[in-house]
């Protein structure tokens, strides 16, 4: 009999919901609703068996009084972030999430349907007891088409990155290609990869995007979506990167990207996008402005957000790397966007990326880092940060209590005396 072990992120996300739902009555509020509708359904993502739609936990936290842009929300989204992401690594995923789009999409459409006919039997009615059923009985309905559509766009999200990796796999093998046959007249060179797929294709026939094989001794895609690697997150220095990119060939490279994207996205080939925004991480960081910049131009800017949260996975000196170069070139929001994101990773990880912060000396960043991290994360992971580097860390993290608050501050003393280290 074979046993499946829960993944850490899944596990850790099923151990704050189920805190959470300890505040909450089960018989009231969105709660009850839930809990009435599909209980086995509720309790499979209490154990960790399925990941709860993200509508629901805003739900949830809604019954327990916190705000949307509060710091358990923020908690709750870099769990959940972490949670989906390991639990969507799992054999047959991609399957599993297809169906459960296709019956998300079911229900849209049903829910859709069912909106307009009592929409047009409301307007018909002819008492104030009709009227008032038909009321309520549009309001529940419009919800439920809320979020069928939403838990599409989630479900079509994380189905593209499981696509995404399944086709980036095969990158982080090398091999060694046989030499091509000589060809019998001479041929025009054309550039090669995900972002000049638009060159590959033909009106009669669409060719696959040939996602590059790296050469022997090349720097392998990073990441916890391509299944972990990179430097140990204890060296504390730096990734090395390549040398800054010229502006003019950021911009060009920017431009074949989108191109390529949106020639993608038009084809409905979202795996293959996905592919395209990941080979970007692992590119010159110092390209990644750029892009940012004509991916908004494009209004992509949800493939900007998507890659954003892809590099809060990233090895902790490449993470660091990309964050230091999305801060000089100005993009505050969006480097403390992405430090936010990552502060769900591993204890051990963080330290690294803040060493590697400070190494590059982007001391604001490592400090918005550790602000991220005491504001959603547990004072007890506080105090496990700190023991990777007491001497530096644990006035940093206090350091960053104190802007979050007072509260916040006495608890991490407290944490960090239990842990043994002092606290001043």
């Amino acid at each position: 009999m074979t046993v499946y072990q829960l993944p850490v992120e899944v596990t850790a996300f099923a151990r704050w919901l189920t805190e959470l739902a300890g505040r909450l009555r089960p018989d009231a509020g969105w709660y009850g609703v839930f809990a009435a509708r599909d209980p086995e359904g509720l309790r499979a993502c209490f154990d960790g068996a399925e990941i709860l739609p993200w509508d629901v936990v805003e739900s949830l936290l809604q019954d327990a009084g916190e705000p949307a842009d509060g710091p358990l929300a923020d908690r709750a989204r870099a769990l959940y972030a972490a949670a989906a992401t390991a639990h969507d690594r799992h054999p047959g995923a991609s399957a599993a999430l297809a169906e459960r789009r296709d019956l998300m999409e079911h229900e849209r459409r049903y829910a859709e349907s069912r909106a307009r006919e009592l929409g047009e039997r409301l307007r018909a009615a002819t008492g104030e007891a009709e009227a008032a059923g038909l009321e309520n009985d549009l309001a529940w309905i419009r919800d439920d088409h809320a979020r069928a559509a939403a838990r599409v766009t989630e479900l079509t999200t994380r189905l593209a990155r499981v696509e995404g990796h399944a086709r980036a796999e095969p990158a982080l093998r090398p091999v060694r290609s046989p030499a091509p046959p000589a060809p019998a007249r001479p041929v025009k060179a054309r550039p090669r990869g995900a972002r000049y797929a638009w060159l590959e294709e033909s009106a009669e026939e669409r060719a696959p995007v040939a996602v590059p094989v790296l050469p022997t001794g090349g720097a392998a895609p990073r990441g916890a979506r391509f299944g972990g690697g990179g430097e140990s997150a204890g060296a504390g220095g730096p990734a090395r990167v390549a040398e800054a990119a010229d502006p003019a060939e950021a911009a060009r490279a920017a431009a074949n990207a989108v191109y390529a994207l949106q020639r993608l996205r038009a084809q409905g080939r979202s795996g293959e996008a996905h592919v395209l925004l990941c080979e970007a991480l692992n590119g010159p960081p110092d390209r990644l402005p750029a892009l940012a910049a004509e991916l908004h131009r494009a209004g992509l800017g949800a493939d900007w957000s998507t890659l954003l949260w892809e590099a809060a996975s990233l090895s902790p000196g490449r993470l660091a790397a990309v964050a230091g170069v999305l801060a000089d070139a100005g993009r505050a929001a969006d480097c403390d966007q992405l430090l936010r994101q990552g502060v769900a990773r591993p204890v051990e990880e963080l330290a690294g990326a803040c060493a590697a912060l400070h190494a590059e000396d982007h001391h604001r960043e490592a400090h918005a880092l550790l602000t991220a991290f005491v504001r959603v994360r547990t004072p007890e992971d506080a105090a496990r940060l700190a023991g990777a580097d007491p001497r530096g860390l644990v006035p940093q993290l206090l350091d960053a209590a104190r802007a979050v608050s007072d509260a916040r501050e006495r608890d991490l003393l407290h944490a960090l005396r239990v842990a043994g280290l002092g606290g001043a």
